[in-house]
């Protein structure tokens, strides 16, 4: 509110009276009174001098009438010249006081009134801005509508001096007319730079407390310096704007009815803090159709999207924007680099209605993609392409920045055109999380590879490895209609069972891929579905235990389980632009894994051939065989080396040692084994348990600890000794010689009946193939039932059973063997 009237003035002059009046006809008139001296009556009544007869038909003026009136003036001057001295006369004191009174006044008004009624103005001044609307825009600003209301509220002013002086004040004045004013805001901050000017139209407000004035009028509004306007706005945008202050100047000219109160210059300065500056609205998106569109001729494409923003207009704002152009760019590797444009877009004229929601319906298009937007930052290997994706796609906000075009082609002046242009607003792009985009994920053809023996801990050969058909069906934003395909995969992902992390999968080179559009017949969305092969993938246990309980499960239970995965994938996808790389694309689904059939360990069937002795110490041998299996479950594995301890009663009685071996599906033959084996007892139904250990797989110590908690149990495998019916072409079991260093045996007829006794220690060696003996020498149990059987059958044969045990020596290795036969076809002779 301006300080108005901080200065009254109140000039009295009092005018000589005229020495003749002139009549209404223009006549003058020369019957004058004499004048008055200080005593006489400023005002005196001449009615009291006529005559109380006069009637309607009497002359107004006549002679006698003139005579008497000259005589009652004579008499009344001498009558109130002797009254002079007893009383005071009324018309000269009313005067005085008015003059006094107005004195006062002026001290009142001229030295304490203006604080005052400054003080009053600026805290009762209530200005209620009601609407503020377009109304054409004009080639230096805009034409706008301004509606507001004001009045002067007494109760906000808390000083009673102030209030009651501001209210008697502004009751005198009652209104205060101003005159077309021009307003310029300068930035004080900011080297005082012009932030714009309006020209304000003649108003008349209302100054009496309580009552509204309704003001609506029309001003020109000029932007001011550009350059100033641009750092403003981008240290807005920047979030530097703590505070801003501005000084609003203006040459105030006022009145009050059709007296001046003359032109005086008002300069106020406002501080704006952060808070109160407004802000980006929120806004949301809500159509975003992405699709394929030709551009140009040849058939060239370029990618299209429809979208619509709605955005909440808290202010009394109403206007028209016209239809505006503008750049999409995305930041760079590093904030000091200038963004990269990858699209552009043009709005739809803009309807804004004071606090309402704002619609804002645009067209984008994408015509090519920078290899700016596509190439590695450095000091890593993601691209700003890599960077927006990955926010995106985490469901997180992806900032892109919106600049305005300055194209000579639009209809909006250049003033606008050149300030949108100088402008980059950053614009949080809502992102989507993809979380749920994969709805399946299967894992089949599965092959396991243990790690090397041999490779170093760093070496990729030191990690067991996964080859299978990696199935993806994936559900494609409903926003996205663009022909897409799937060329090539890999991926990184964490393996969880009932919740618990126990490996890792980790596909670093790419693998090819392909890929099929299809749609869901139950809700009809659009589907991909990826199918890749991959092979050797290294997988890494991290947890012994709960892999252990996956084992258990599979080895032991009963029916299927499933693995959970949580998986980063990178995707190469081909578009009409060209290839991209999406990277860490979230993943999660489940795998499958079929159960060992029943028992299916037990069905293993080995068979030994081929047995060589390759080493003996005193208490074990060390031998090689090639032994027959038959591989009852659905998987394959390759196997570079393994150890496996080998228990009977629970006590250690050797190792199994396998290198380089592939088990495929159903029979695997002449797989090589090496073995390490204490003294067993051979042809009976024993059982042999095998039971891997922290050293079974030297490359990954953690799976054989966590299978060290399962017992496999096998029937000994039987060595098929020559002679035998199912085993007489086999040939040579043994490539080594035995030593026999010592024969005790007995033969018997009948299964019980004694026939001999033989007792040889004289050692004899037993090479590979069939061996004679040396004569052995029987003691004959003459009184035997068996004995006389034995003469029967001179110089002819004879079946007997025998027991024996014989010390034998392979090597170092000395080992008493238990032997028992039946039906052994014997030669009896002399």
């Amino acid at each position: 509110m301006p300080n108005f009237m901080p200065d009254f003035r109140v000039a009295i002059s009092f005018k000589k009276p005229l020495s003749s009046r002139t009549a209404a006809d223009g006549t003058t008139l020369d019957n004058d009174a004499p004048e008055a001296s200080e005593t006489s009556p400023l005002l005196s009544s001449e009615t009291e001098h006529r005559p109380a007869t006069a009637t309607e038909s009497s002359p107004l003026l006549s002679d006698a009438d003139h005579q008497e009136s000259e005589e009652d003036e004579s008499d009344s001057l001498n009558r109130s010249a002797s009254k002079s001295e007893s009383r005071w006369r009324w018309p000269s004191i009313i005067a005085i006081l008015i003059l006094a009174a107005l004195t006062v006044v002026v001290m009142v008004l001229g030295f304490l009134v203006p604080p005052a009624v400054k003080s009053y103005a600026e805290n009762a001044a209530v200005l209620e801005p009601t609407g503020l609307s377009l109304e054409s825009l004009t080639p230096d600003g805009v034409r706008a509508r301004i509606q507001a209301s004001f009045k002067l509220d007494g109760s906000r002013v808390k000083d009673d001096t102030a209030r009651r002086l501001g209210r008697l004040a502004t009751s005198i004045v009652r209104t205060l007319d101003t005159e077309e004013t021009k307003v310029r805001v300068h930035l004080p901050t900011y080297d005082n730079l012009l932030l714009g000017s309006a020209v304000v139209p003649p108003l008349s407000i209302n100054l009496v407390d309580g009552q509204t004035t309704v003001l609506d009028f029309v001003a020109d509004l000029s932007p001011g310096d550009a350059e100033s306007l641009r750092r403003i706005a981008n240290d807005w945008l920047d979030g530097k704007l703590e505070q801003v202050k501005v000084t609003g100047s203006a040459a105030l000219s006022l009145k009050t009815g059709i007296l001046p109160l003359g032109t005086h210059d008002i300069v106020e300065s406002m501080v704006f803090e952060a808070k109160q500056i407004p802000s980006i609205p929120e806004y949301k998106i809500d159509r975003l159709n992405i699709h394929d569109v030709p551009t140009g001729d040849g058939g060239r494409m370029a990618v299209g999207a429809n979208a619509s923003i709605v955005a909440y207009n808290d202010y009394p704002i109403g206007l028209t924007i016209p239809q505006l152009a503008f750049d999409l760019l995305v930041p760079n590797c590093d904030s000091s680099e200038p963004h990269i444009m990858v699209a552009t877009a043009i709005t739809e004229p803009i309807d804004v209605e004071p606090h309402a929601n704002v619609t804002v319906d645009a067209i984008g298009l994408i015509n090519d993609i920078p290899d700016t937007l596509t190439r590695a930052c450095p000091l890593t290997n993601m691209s700003p392409l890599d960077n927006f994706f990955k926010r995106y796609m985490h469901g997180e906000d992806a900032q892109i920045f919106v600049r305005g075009q300055d194209s000579d082609k639009s209809d909006i002046p250049e003033w606008i055109r050149s300030f949108l242009s100088s402008v980059t607003v950053p614009i949080s792009f809502p992102g989507q999380s993809f979380n749920d985009a994969i709805r399946n994920l299967s894992l089949t053809d599965v092959d396991f590879k243990l790690p090397s023996p041999f490779a170093d801990p760093n070496d990729p050969d030191s990690k067991a490895r996964v080859s299978g058909t990696v199935d993806i069906l994936a559900e494609l934003p409903s926003e996205l209609n663009v022909d897409i395909g799937v060329n090539n995969l890999r991926a990184s992902g964490d393996l969880f069972y009932k919740g618990e992390k126990f490996g890792e999968l980790n596909v670093d080179q790419w693998q090819k891929a392909n890929s099929s559009k299809t749609i869901d017949p139950e809700d009809e969305k659009s589907l991909l579905r990826i199918t890749s092969r991959i092979a050797n993938v290294p997988l890494d246990i991290t947890d012994g235990d709960v892999f252990s309980d996956v084992m258990g499960e599979l080895l032991l239970g009963g029916k299927d389980i499933v693995l959970d995965v949580e998986a980063r994938v990178d995707i190469k996808v081909s578009t009409v632009l060209g290839d991209l790389v999406l990277r860490d694309v979230p993943a999660k689904g489940k795998i499958p894994v079929k159960q060992l059939p029943g028992k299916s360990l037990t069905k293993i069937e080995p068979r030994v051939s081929n047995l060589v002795i390759l080493n003996t110490t005193k208490h074990a041998v060390h031998m090689q065989a090639s032994v027959n299996i038959t591989n009852p479950t659905p998987y394959t594995a390759s196997i570079p080396s393994a150890n496996v301890h080998v228990y009977h009663e629970g006590l250690i009685i050797g190792e199994v040692i396998v290198n380089h071996l592939d088990v495929q599906l159903g029979n695997n033959s002449n797989l090589v084994v090496l073995a390490t084996w204490d003294p067993v007892s051979l042809g009976k139904n024993t059982t042999l348990t095998f039971k891997t250990h922290k050293g079974s797989i030297p490359g990954m110590p953690i799976i054989g600890d966590a299978l060290s908690k399962f017992n496999i149990s096998l029937p000994t495998p039987r060595i098929k000794l020559p002679g035998d019916k199912s085993g007489k072409h086999q040939g040579k079991n043994f490539q080594n010689v035995i030593h026999i260093e010592k024969i005790n045996a007995t033969a018997y007829y009948n299964h019980t009946e004694p026939v001999g006794h033989i007792l040889y220690d004289e050692p004899f060696d037993a090479p590979p193939g069939v061996t004679e003996t040396p004569r052995l020498p029987v003691t004959w149990s003459a009184d035997s039932i068996g004995y006389d059987k034995l003469i029967d059958a001179m110089d002819g044969s004879l079946k007997l059973d025998a027991k024996a045990e014989a010390t034998l020596r392979i090597g170092n290795w000395i080992e008493t063997v238990h032997y028992e036969g039946r039906g052994i076809g014997a030669r009896v002779r002399i």
